[in-house]
């Protein structure tokens, strides 16, 4: 858990001082007790909540429930993010609550942006198998500098999303879509979807022509359900995070999982650009998936790092990354579009530099 932790802490710009002082101190996963996971980090939460800072609150208090509920514990840590996120928010912030009732559960979301009078294209936010919508939704303080309205939610069986992730989850885009039309464009829908969720995002696409374009990072596309997971070189905190979120034993996820990757017909007929980041050393999703997608989409930009799943050491470029890859998308050419690629660019040779000097 420490060694894939690391890239959920510099996303949300947990200080490093934090996050290396609660580490040292994490000596198990036992439930409770002073060394273990969730109460070193949920204790780092109610200290930041004490100082009266809720968003760092909410950041550590969502470390806590990392990788998912399993118990109570967990579950607390889950509840005091999700309010100490509610909290941040009502201090000056856009952001409103959404949620969307489905026959197979909830989908709670945070929004900025919806208007009836006034809608705008929407850029649909999503995080992996082990993140919450909690810790994405600040970039919705930001959506409105890009022209858009914003939805930030959480893949099947993750956070608050209390459906079960399956074959058809990638429907489940779709819903949220149909709960926002007339307050956003929704036939102008751009998806940030990271890793699992960029598969469902180009899964949907497939069926749903509103959404124009999938930027993603480390998304598993083919080789992680017909080779990495039946080989067994799948971590054994992302098989049962997988088994969690689908309900499926732990043993049964490699065979079951299998008949979701994406066949070359299925990525030959996505006709959506596509931005794809990939690490190349990560050691959950095979780089080889970026190869596939070279070979049969048709409107790809790829962008590779020399670094583990997430790319934790380009933190600070991928933001940016994002941001340039949705104004490519969206035909945006402008001083806001060329500025943007060159911080791009200036970070990346910056984190070249640093990675020449270690």
């Amino acid at each position: 858990m420490k060694q894939y932790v690391a890239v959920h802490a510099k996303a949300q710009r947990i200080p490093p001082a934090v996050y290396t002082g609660v580490m040292d101190r994490i000596r198990t996963d036992d439930p409770e007790g002073p060394g273990s996971w969730a109460y070193e980090w949920f204790r780092a939460g109610e200290s930041a909540e004490a100082a009266g800072q809720p968003l760092d609150a909410c950041r550590a208090f969502t470390m806590a429930r990392f990788p998912y509920v399993d118990g109570p514990a967990r579950a607390r840590a889950l509840e005091r993010a999700t309010a100490a996120f509610d909290s941040w928010r009502r201090d000056g912030t856009p952001i409103e609550p959404h949620s969307v009732e489905l026959p197979g559960g909830t989908v709670h979301c945070w929004t900025a942006g919806l208007s009836a009078r006034e809608p705008r294209p929407l850029l649909l936010f999503t995080g992996g198998i082990v993140s919450t919508k909690e810790q994405w939704a600040p970039v919705l303080t930001r959506v409105a500098r890009l022209g858009m309205a914003g939805v930030v939610t959480e893949l099947p069986g993750a956070g608050g999303n209390t459906l079960v992730y399956g074959p058809k989850s990638p429907a489940f885009f779709s819903r949220v879509l149909d709960s926002v039309t007339g307050r956003a464009q929704v036939d102008r829908t751009y998806a940030v979807a990271l890793s699992f969720s960029g598969h469902l995002a180009l899964r949907c696409a497939l069926d749903d022509g509103r959404l124009r374009g999938v930027v993603t990072a480390g998304a598993p596309v083919r080789r992680f359900f017909t080779e990495a997971l039946p080989g067994g070189t799948v971590p054994a905190v992302t098989v049962n995070t997988l088994a969690h979120l689908t309900g499926l034993a732990p043993a049964e996820v490699p065979g079951r999982l299998r008949d979701w990757a994406l066949s070359d017909a299925e990525l030959a007929a996505l006709d959506i650009p596509v931005s794809y980041l990939v690490s190349r050393r990560d050691e959950i999703v095979p780089p080889g998936e970026a190869e596939l997608l070279r070979r049969r989409v048709r409107r790809l930009d790829v962008v590779e790092n020399d670094d583990v799943h997430g790319s934790p050491r380009h933190a600070a470029e991928t933001p940016l990354w994002m941001i340039l890859s949705l104004l490519r998308m969206r035909g945006e050419r402008s001083a806001r579009r060329a500025a943007v690629s060159a911080l791009w660019r200036t970070a990346r040779l910056r984190n070249r530099w640093t990675a020449r000097a270690r």
